[in-house]
């Protein structure tokens, strides 16, 4: 193993030794109640399979054939998901025909980042993980489940439903891909007619015939954002079938890996000799996996929260100083937009997960002595899924680049850190994704600019206040403030800003997420200003200095002032805590942790 990947490993070990042995504990006690259905009433089982078929009722009463639960997060409005609608009936019929049965146990909220940027139901987006998280919860509540397939894809969904299967740590669970959209027009130019629109260049019909070009069909989203980052990071743990994540929708290969995925439910449960819970898949090992391959392809720096949240449900702590240094560790093998112009298919063309996972594996960067869905070992991932006369095979994956633009190797890669730096000082800590910035090590000190909305720069930005070296400081936006939503307006105007030769920067306690890109964006920041952060003593004019390479981030300003300073009075946050929908979250927003503890609702403040 690499030395740095090992000795964070050991530390997240010791760690968290009485939180994962308490978790291990409690799972194991559920395990020993025996097939849940055992202990259901007469009364109970019956209202539990009242609805089924004579043969599924009599399978059931026998407590000798799996039932394995569906957690879907089926809607139509969501491309990313919308082939899940038709999933339940399929998995069905390929679970009956091993003699197991399949019920859905429920239904999750997911919502479309892509669709409430910049809309009031972005302040309910990150909420929604842990909503989630306790929605799937409930439907598996009623004992009746030998294990669960996990159905989703999208930004906060996947997370959440990872959180909920960890909470029933003594059922196998495995995660059902649907696969990403085929490619529309290329990253570069979506992005190029974006950037004229905020010029005020194109209209607004210009500009939606990009953005339908490139999103346009059933499937994911095909930039690298947060929902391919899950994917990704999901199958590396261990959690699909190995090279399931970006297969097609609707293509036979994808019929054929939902059905193998099902019928693998069936035979990892607790009834057979080959029993494999997810509680003993997810453990320090495979949380380090995720993190590396997260940062090996520039991933989403909405997992500096999200694996947290994931890892704790498990038992497991790590923090933002284990992503820091195993990005250090961590070669940068892969250009997706938004680090590169190529997409998520381009990836799979040029070598895929199996390529990327044998690269880090022979560098070892990754543990290979872990458990999966499908056994022991994560060399079993770098075997691709193909179909020989209609049934699923897989043969040995690629061992070079089929294009080295897309995918490099882990000697050679395109950089040799994994692009995610973390920022301390007196301002608090943040994160900031360097992986797809121009000069990743540029220090940035300039006068502040002050704002309490991302709705508020596009006036200022008009008006040509902004035509000078400037940190925006946007504040007010963290997890207790409004929820933390993604502040994507201010991409646009801020890279024009940067092409215009300007020294700019982002300092904000809300989230850039997935896309971030080409502009030094000091995000997460925490503690929130609401929540006694400096960011709410900062004013107009102050000094920033913004130090990547060193890890620094500093308001220049004496201590002294700092100190009679009195924080500035958020303005608009009530106005964003009401409507739609948002004056229901208020407890649990009042509750959640700060960003670097996972943002969460459901885990207590250390």
């Amino acid at each position: 193993m690499n030395p740095i990947v090992d000795k964070v490993t050991k530390r997240i070990v010791e760690r968290s030794r009485e939180t994962r042995q308490a978790y291990l504990d409690k799972i194991e006690k559920a395990r020993e109640k025996g097939p849940h259905r055992g202990v259901l009433s007469c009364g109970n089982l019956a209202h539990g399979f009242a609805a089924c078929g004579s043969e599924d009722k009599t399978s059931l009463k026998q407590f000798t054939k799996a039932n394995i639960g569906i957690i879907t997060s089926y809607n139509d409005m969501l491309s990313a998901h919308q082939p899940y609608e038709t999933y339940p009936a399929f998995i069905k019929e390929a679970i009956s025909e091993v003699g197991s049965v399949a019920q859905v146990a429920g239904g999750v909220p997911a919502m479309c980042d892509g669709v409430t940027q910049g809309q009031a139901g972005m302040d309910l987006s990150l909420i929604s993980r842990d909503v989630i998280a306790m929605s799937s919860s409930i439907g598996l509540s009623h004992n009746m489940f030998d294990g669960a397939l996990m159905l989703g894809i999208c930004d906060k969904i996947v997370p959440g439903l990872v959180m909920s299967a960890l909470s029933f740590g003594h059922l196998p669970m495995v995660f059902v891909p649907a696969g990403p959209m085929p490619s529309g027009i290329s990253n570069k130019e979506k992005a190029h007619v974006r950037q004229l629109y905020a010029e005020g260049k194109a209209g607004r019909d210009e500009l939606l015939a990009a953005e339908s070009a490139s999103y346009h069909s059933a499937g994911t989203c095909t930039f690298y954002g947060t929902a391919n980052s899950n994917q990704l990071v999901v199958e590396v743990m261990g959690l699909h079938l190995p090279g399931s994540s970006f297969v097609n929708p609707g293509t036979p290969l994808r019929d054929a890996l939902t059905k193998a995925a099902a019928v693998q439910a069936t035979r990892i449960t607790d009834l057979g000799t080959n029993y494999t819970p997810i509680g003993h898949i997810v453990d320090e090992k495979s949380v380090v996996n995720g993190v590396v391959a997260l940062l090996a392809t520039g991933g989403s720096t909405n997992h500096t929260m999200h694996l947290v949240a994931m890892a704790r449900a498990a038992g497991i702590i790590i923090n933002w100083d284990d992503f820091a240094e195993l990005s250090s560790a961590t070669p940068l093998m892969t250009r997706i937009y938004p680090n590169g112009h190529a997409d998520i298919n381009h990836f799979v063309a040029a070598g895929g997960m199996a390529l990327l996972i044998r690269e880090l594996l022979d560098a070892g960067l990754l543990h290979n002595d872990v458990k999966t869905i499908c056994g022991e070992g994560l060399d079993k991932y770098t075997k691709e899924p193909f179909l020989e006369n209609a049934e699923l095979v897989w043969r040995d994956g690629p061992t070079s680049s089929a294009d080295l633009e897309v995918v490099a190797s882990a000697a050679k890669p395109f950089k040799s850190n994994g692009g995610l730096s973390v920022l301390e000082g007196n301002l608090g800590r943040c994160v900031m994704k360097t992986s797809a910035m121009p000069d990743p090590d540029a220090v940035i000190e300039a006068p502040a600019v002050v704002l309490e909305s991302q709705h508020d720069l596009e006036a200022v930005f008009k008006s040509g206040d902004l035509n000078k070296d400037c940190v925006v400081v946007v504040r007010f936006q963290g997890p207790k403030a409004i929820g933390m939503p993604e502040l994507h307006k201010l991409t646009p105007p801020l890279g024009v800003l940067q092409d215009k030769g300007y020294s700019v920067a982002l300092v904000t306690d809300g989230r850039m997420s997935g896309a971030s890109g080409k502009i030094p964006a000091a995000i997460h920041m925490t503690p929130e200003a609401i929540d006694g952060g400096l960011l709410a003593k900062v004013q107009n004019g102050d000094l920033i200095r913004v130090d990547p390479a060193n890890g620094g981030i500093q308001l220049l300003v004496d201590d002294a002032e700092l100190a009679a300073r009195k924080p500035a009075e958020p303005t608009r946050v009530e106005g964003e805590r009401s409507g739609m929908g948002r004056e229901f979250f208020g407890a649990l927003r009042s509750n959640m942790t700060g960003a670097e503890l996972g943002a969460s609702c459901v885990f207590t403040q250390d």
